[in-house]
């Protein structure tokens, strides 16, 4: 009996269009048995001078605010450390055990329990703006309530309008950008590949990174190749509800979407798929 472990994705190159976190992701796909292809659409700019971050950080410190809604871990490190001269870590501590502090899953809840602050609102599985709003319902009318809202790269309007019909008073505060990379000739030569057959499967990760990668397959004039490639012969795989959603949105498929939204359970299924469908027909018609 041999001591090799199987390897369901035996061999099939696998697109990837996450940045951060591309090398865990990678090594993912490499123990399923995959050829992860680095191809990073997207990059987390940081704002440098954000009057509304720093308006945010004043009206905390002066109670201004009942209820703070944190988007993303990153977003939160982002803000303590841009706005470091003007609230200390013990000071954000105090100021965040004054206001109902809302968690839109277990990222952004580490780097507030780092700060020392108590997480009043758990936003649960799949982490949507849905689950947001439903956990927020769950607690009570919200109708008067001061609301702050940390973005993450873009302002996340369905939330917001959410808040809004429901009465509470929202602030955004815009932490970071998404721009693309630096260096986008990974990404331009992964979609070639893609559109060439190279590639047998993409992972998106990530909302933004569907605007991303048919943007620059459009500046590449391949666009329409891209479609067609990612319909009929390779399986395009989602983290979750709201990418998803966005990949639905400008008419991309999803064939693999895993109950849980993590890229361990992405990679799992993803290659769960593959192991049951084939490598002759990727997709189940």
């Amino acid at each position: 009996m041999s001591d090799t472990p199987p390897t369901p994705l035996d061999g099939l190159r696998v697109a990837i269009f996450e940045a951060r976190m591309a090398g865990s992701l990678a090594d993912l796909v490499s123990r399923h048995g995959g050829e992860p292809i680095a191809a990073p659409s997207m990059r987390e700019v940081p704002l440098d001078e954000s009057p509304a971050a720093v308006a945010f950080v004043d009206g905390l410190a002066e109670d201004r605010f009942d209820l703070t809604i944190f988007e993303t871990g990153v977003g939160v490190r982002y803000l303590v450390d841009l706005l470091a001269t003007r609230m200390s870590r013990a000071d954000w501590a105090d100021a965040l055990r004054r206001t109902t502090v809302v968690a839109r899953g277990p990222k952004p809840a580490s780097a507030l329990r780092e700060l020392g602050a108590t997480i009043d609102v758990m936003v649960p599985s799949p982490n949507t703006w849905r689950e947001t709003l439903a956990a927020l319902d769950a607690r009570g009318p919200i109708a008067g309530l001061r609301a702050a809202v940390h973005e993450y790269g873009k302002p996340p309007r369905e939330l917001l309008d959410g808040l809004a019909e429901r009465g509470a008073d929202v602030t955004r505060v815009p932490v970071y950008r998404w721009a693309l990379p630096v260096d986008l000739g990974p990404l331009r030569s992964a979609l070639a590949r893609i559109v060439a057959g190279e590639i047998g499967a993409v992972l998106f990760t990530a909302a933004q990174q569907v605007e991303h990668v048919l943007e620059v397959a459009r500046a590449e004039g391949i666009e329409a190749d891209l479609r067609a490639a990612l319909a009929d012969r390779v399986v395009v795989g989602s983290v979750g509800p709201t990418t998803s959603e966005a990949l639905r949105a400008v008419d991309m498929p999803v064939d693999v979407e895993p109950d849980h939204p993590k890229s361990g359970h992405l990679v799992a299924a993803l290659a769960a798929r593959w192991r049951a469908v084939g490598k002759a027909t990727p997709r189940d018609r």
